[in-house]
């Protein structure tokens, strides 16, 4: 046993020498499995070592066994095993280690022993900006992203439902109340009921941008630092505040966030008297930064976005009557730039300016450009699904729809979570659809792009309009896939969320064509996007690169849909006989009908046929294909092998009417891809409707995974000697 005298005590003990007693905070943005197997591992390896621990889980169903004041007043150390922003104010004069969830799963033994000799943290900022020498040990997943990474995740989190409630609302209100008008574009009633919608959506862009600025202040300066984000992301936002015909848009807002973000840390440093303290935070410094930041960019940072917009403007009008085809490439270079920022605005109301004059070539050039950034980044989503968060991909939905109604906002949230790889394929896809406009001679009679005025009969070419619309998608969702592939790769390996290590993740992916489009809020909003909790969601990060393994498609002879659930039934028999309503555990998603004690398959794909059929016993499935299919799906986007021979596939399908959890269990363990080498002995298959996202299997999911970090309770289930005995040892679940 390791002696505790080594750690210098920060807590409230007595003179004589106590049992250790640490803190920790475990969290991960993109599902539930890590947050709490990271969780159980530590408490594991501190009852080994003779330390106390309280472990505060921050997952997909909120904050649980949240740490009070007194339990801080008393911890020796505090250690944070986390891929998202913690608040670290909270445990100002404690020692701090920081790593990324996966140290907590892999080493826990060694934060432990680490956070002994770990830096005591000062209380500066709020999320998990302090760091260690222990951020560079262990494996590459163990490592913590950047706090600008993780600043600029936590503002486009916040950012994603304004983006596509208000790009949804408008899209919604053009298509049912607009018309088109020469003279106006695509023209709603004023004082009808579709203007009312409207203008709901037009309100929830115009806070988009203030958001994203105040969110990623928030992640760097803490609540001092959000008015002054907001206030200035809102300046950045409105031209006229400094002589400009368009706002710096978003580009301005991601500049203001980080601007009041450090102002505020660094007048955080400044010594003040005593009694001026506490008024710091709540008067003092949102005051002083508001006002520095906003002044600083109406006069230092406006006059440039102004002059911009002014010179831009004469450049083009000096380029009217040269080649077409140059023209709109340039055109649809700027549009596909900054997406409501000047350089965009520049290009639009150049084009529609000149639809007066009789000129409609250039607006049809415009036109076809418009589309191509949110049509692109949501075909992308579809192409390579393992790249996105679940998040992600149901913006990617929004973005596509928003992208047949010419709402090129709805790329924004793409561009701003990976500027460097979405900025330049939008430039590309909207310069190749802006050219072939030009060449094929398009025009556009009203000041809008996108389909939705071809549909109106407001554009003439409308064949070439849409192969130019279409090319242009196909090459901003090509050379984006290939930009963030690369992007990755040249990471070494580093994971693709948070610091996540590429771990499989316990995350019901949505699956069906018909999934709807829905964004969540804070942390819950994870890559099973099922629930909501508190804190920050990164649908915008990154997805996990982890590699699937191999499929065999031999396998389906072996393990056919009918045969499974025949075999199935039948080795089941015996246990559901005489079976009441008490054989039901994991509050009934799993009963005696959905276990079995061997698994015949040998291979993963078979035994994934073999558990869907397990569940079809229930009744609750109505397609075991499109059961199966989807679990498969949800494999292609990373291995659910937990490792410690463990698997849980999973699928959020309306192939199921309810939701149904399966048990089986392999003698020889069937090959899953688990990074740790181990074959699968123990798998759980899970399965919901699409519409039963609820928090209830958000919380079985979650003590499934944790008690599966148990290596009693997975010896008990290994030598469990039939399904009664299975069903007995997991009723220890609680």
């Amino acid at each position: 046993m390791t002696s505790p005298a080594g750690l210098p005590p920060t807590g409230g003990g007595s003179g004589e020498r106590q049992r250790l007693k640490l803190l920790a905070v475990t969290a991960c943005p993109t599902g539930i499995a890590h947050t709490y197997m990271a969780a159980e591992k530590l408490s594991q390896a501190a009852e080994q070592l003779g330390v106390d621990i309280k472990v505060e889980t921050q997952g997909s169903i909120g904050a649980e066994n949240v740490l009070t004041d007194n339990d801080v007043r008393t911890a020796d150390g505090v250690i944070i095993a986390a891929d998202k922003d913690v608040d670290l104010s909270r445990f100002a004069g404690k020692r701090v280690v920081t790593v990324g969830v996966a140290e907590g799963i892999h080493h826990p033994e060694r934060l432990i022993e680490q956070v002994r000799t770990a830096p005591v943290h000062g209380g500066g900022g709020s999320g998990t900006s302090t760091s260690s020498s222990t951020n560079s040990g262990g494996s590459g997943g163990g490592k913590e992203r950047s706090v600008g990474y993780k600043a600029l995740m936590n503002g486009v989190s916040y950012m994603i439902p304004f983006v596509v409630v208000g790009g949804l609302l408008i899209a919604i209100s053009l298509s049912l109340g607009g018309h088109t008008d020469p003279s106006g574009g695509l023209v709603i009633p004023k004082d009808s009921f579709w203007m009312d919608v409207n203008n709901i959506g037009v309100i929830g862009f115009q806070l988009m941008v203030p958001i994203l600025s105040g969110y990623i202040a928030y992640a760097i300066g803490d609540r001092p630092a959000l008015v002054p984000g907001m206030v200035g992301g809102w300046i950045a936002n409105t031209g006229s505040l400094y002589d400009s015909e368009a706002g710096a848009g978003f580009i301005g807002a991601i500049v203001t966030g980080f601007l009041a973000g450090y102002l505020v840390l660094w007048i955080k440093k400044v010594e003040v008297p005593k009694f001026v303290r506490p008024i710091m935070p709540i008067i003092v410094i949102p005051i002083v930064a508001t006002t520095a930041l906003g002044l600083f960019f109406i006069y230092v940072i406006g006059e440039p976005i102004s002059w911009v917009f002014e010179h831009l403007t004469d450049w083009l009008g000096g380029m009217t009557g040269t080649s077409a085809v140059l023209l709109g490439a340039i055109l649809g270079l700027m549009i596909a730039f900054d997406m409501g920022g000047p350089v965009n605005k520049t290009a639009f109301l150049f084009g529609a300016g000149l639809i007066a004059t009789g000129n409609q070539e250039v607006m049809g050039m415009c036109a076809a450009a418009i589309p191509v950034m949110p049509l692109g980044q949501g075909l992308a989503t579809l192409i390579r699904k393992r790249l996105y968060t679940e998040q992600e991909r149901e913006t990617g939905l929004a973005s596509l729809f928003m992208g047949l109604f010419g709402i090129s906002e709805g790329a924004i949230p793409f561009a701003a979570a990976r500027p460097a790889q979405v900025i330049p394929a939008n430039m590309l896809g909207g310069a190749v659809a802006g050219a072939l406009a030009g060449l094929a001679g398009v025009e556009d009679a009203v000041p809008h792009g996108g389909p939705i005025v071809a549909v109106l009969g407001a554009v003439s070419g409308v064949p070439m309009f849409f192969v130019a619309v279409v090319i242009g998608t196909v090459v901003t969702a090509l050379t984006t896939v290939a930009l963030v592939d690369v992007s990755e790769r040249r990471r070494k390996g580093q994971p693709m969320v948070d610091g996540l290590a590429p771990q499989p993740e316990l995350a019901l992916a949505g699956v069906s064509a018909g999934a709807g489009v829905g964004v969540g809020v804070g942390v819950g909003a994870g890559s099973d996007g099922l629930g909501a909790g508190g804190g920050t969601a990164t649908a915008h990060a990154p997805a996990p690169r982890t590699e699937s393994t191999p499929v065999s498609a031999a396998s389906a002879a072996d393990a056919s849909p009918d045969a499974t659930a025949d075999r199935s039934a039948d080795a089941s028999a015996g246990a559901s006989a005489g079976a009441s309503d008490d054989d039901e555990v994991l509050s009934g998603y799993l009963t005696a009908r959905t276990v079995k004690v061997r698994l015949d398959s040998g291979d993963k794909e078979a035994a994934i046929r073999e558990m869907a059929g397990l569940l079809a016993a229930t009744g609750k499935v109505t397609d075991v294909e499109e059961l199966v299919a989807a679990a498969l799906r949800r494999e292609e986007q990373g291995t659910t092998g937990l490792g410690e021979e463990i698997a849980i596939p999973h699928a959020k399908t309306d192939a199921v009417t309810a939701p149904v959890v399966g048990f089986a269990r392999s003698a020889e363990g069937v090959e899953w891809g688990s990074l740790d080498g181990t074959k699968a002995k123990l798998v759980f298959m899970i399965s919901v409707p699409e519409a039963a996202a609820g928090d209830e299997h958000l919380r079985i999911l979650a003590l499934l995974s944790r008690k599966l970090m148990d290596t009693g309770f997975r010896e008990r289930l290994m030598t469990a000697p039939d399904e009664a005995a299975v069903l007995d040892v997991l009723r220890e679940i609680r």
